[in-house]
């Protein structure tokens, strides 16, 4: 079976700025990442958060660093770029991992952030 790098988006928006909306919104996030595609955590190369400037409870590597088997994930939290009239209160995540090459893979945005990538929405993408 050929292997290859592969690149998977997502994002999810809180409530408000608290610790426990955002560990609500990123544990919903990752658990829709890892059922969907059915992600195994050694399969992963790096995952890059990026939160809007109005959240900063927390970390939400940190709270995926709690998930299990993810402790040895290379995890990364930055500031998306503030852009007047963007989404607010959003955590968006870019995962590099290595998946079999006919693998599907799914984009979740979930909450308000369905909107940011509907022709990615919980739709297979193929590649060949």
């Amino acid at each position: 079976m050929d292997w290859r790098v592969r690149a998977i988006r997502g994002a999810t928006t809180v409530s408000e700025n608290s610790v426990a909306a955002i560990r609500e919104a990123v544990i919903e996030l990752l658990d829709e990442l890892e059922t969907r595609n059915q992600l195994d955590p050694d399969e992963i190369i790096s995952l890059t958060f990026s939160v809007t400037k109005d959240l900063d409870a927390i970390f939400p590597a940190a709270i995926a660093r709690e998930r299990p088997l993810w402790h040895n994930v290379p995890l990364l939290d930055v500031q998306q770029m503030h852009v007047e009239g963007s989404l607010e209160k959003c955590i968006r995540f870019l995962i590099h991992l290595n998946l079999p090459i006919q693998t599907q893979v799914y984009h979740p945005y979930l909450r308000g952030a369905k909107n940011l990538r509907p022709d990615w929405n919980l739709t297979p993408v193929h590649h060949s």
